[in-house]
Parts: structure tokens; sequence; C-alpha cells
């Protein structure tokens, strides 16, 4: 059975030092290594980045009170793959439905950048949580990092799979699907990289890729 990193990992010492930081500015946060969200037997994975300082971090959800969360939640409730309202706290009673949600690193990190040894420090959770997930299909990847872990954490080369948002990967080893999509920070919403209709776009392809898959 999969289980999240311990409360206290010590892995990343930079993740680690800016954990203490925000324990003594932000007491009533979680300040830990965030839960997934959703069922493991659920058919699809979501990957993002990392945890948002008052988003995931302080609620211990993934996406939830983040920004990122309010375009990623409703999405999903649209296409039927989650019900109930997304209140922005882990106790607000919204489900997924077939849907499990997850990061490629547990901890939130300085300015919302990882580092390639933090992503690799996390990635034998993400192989455990993939491997403990028995009826997974696709996995959606949001942004190029998230992209670049789950390849890496399949074992899979990542110059054999490009990220390119709307690109959809037959990964061979497996079997499973990889759709990318740009992340749904604030930062694209606002930039128009990305817009809630090209991420809807997105979320109604999955609805689709997994019917059929």
């Amino acid at each position: 059975m999969f289980e999240c990193p311990s409360f206290e990992c010590v892995k990343c010492p930079r993740l680690v030092e800016f954990r203490a930081q925000n324990k003594q500015k932000f007491p009533t946060y979680h300040n830990a290594p965030v839960e997934s969200f959703g069922a493991l037997n659920a058919e699809i994975l979501v990957v993002g980045l990392a945890p948002g300082l008052n988003g995931a971090n302080q609620t211990n959800r993934p996406f939830t009170n983040d920004y990122a969360g309010d375009i990623l939640y409703p999405a999903l409730k649209k296409y039927g793959l989650a019900r109930g309202n997304y209140g922005k706290v882990k106790n607000d009673g919204f489900e997924l439905i077939n849907v499990r949600v997850s990061n490629a690193v547990r901890c939130v990190p300085p300015q919302n950048k990882v580092t390639a040894d933090e992503v690799k420090a996390c990635r034998p959770y993400l192989q455990a949580e993939i491997a403990a997930m028995p009826n997974l299909k696709i996995i959606l990847s949001l942004g190029a990092v998230s992209h670049g872990a789950v390849l890496q954490a399949l074992g899979c080369k990542k110059s054999a799979y490009k990220f390119a948002h709307g690109a959809e990967h037959k990964l061979d080893k497996n079997g499973l699907i990889l759709l990318d999509s740009y992340h749904t920070s604030r930062y694209n919403i606002n930039t128009g990289v990305l817009t809630e209709q090209m991420f809807d776009a997105i979320v109604a392809r999955l609805k689709e890729l997994v019917k059929n898959a």
C-alpha cells in the first residue's frame, strides 16, 4: 500500500530548511509532505509540480486553496470527474471520481521552483504510487517538470517523449497514456500561455481517452 513521505522527511535539505521557516511564519499550516487526493483504484492520475506555499502546504490537499486548483477542480467537475463544491479546504466534501491528484515533489519549494535533485529524491514515492494504482490508464502531467518526473518514474527516456501542450504519448513499457498540459498556474493563466478553454479541452480529451483505453 502506498504511503506518503514521513511527516518529517529530511531527504531535501533546502526544502527542510524552508519548511522550518514556514513553521515559524505559519504555525497553523500543514508544513510537511502533502498527501495525494483521490482513490488508488482510479484510472486517472493527475501529477502537478509541488505544493503551493499558501495552498496545499496549508491545507494538506493538492491544489487546494491555490489558484491552480481554481482551474483544475472546476474543470474536473464540469466533465464528470468530480462532485460536490470545491471549498478550498480539505474537509469541503469535494470528491474526485475516477481521478487521483498528486505532485512530482511533495513538499513546498521556495519560489515554487524545485531542483532536479528534489525531483529525484521524491521519485520513489511517485513510483510507489503509480505501482499501487491497479486500474491506472492515463496520467495527466501539468507542466514540463511533472512530465519529466513521470517519465523517469516509469523508466522511460525523456528524449523519446517530448513535452507539448496537448501531446499524447503511449508509453511502450507499460501501455499507459501520458497526456500533457501546461500547468494551471496563475502565471500561465495571466500571461495567456494557458486559458480556461484550453484546459477544458484537455480535460475533455482526458475523459475521452479513459473511456476508450
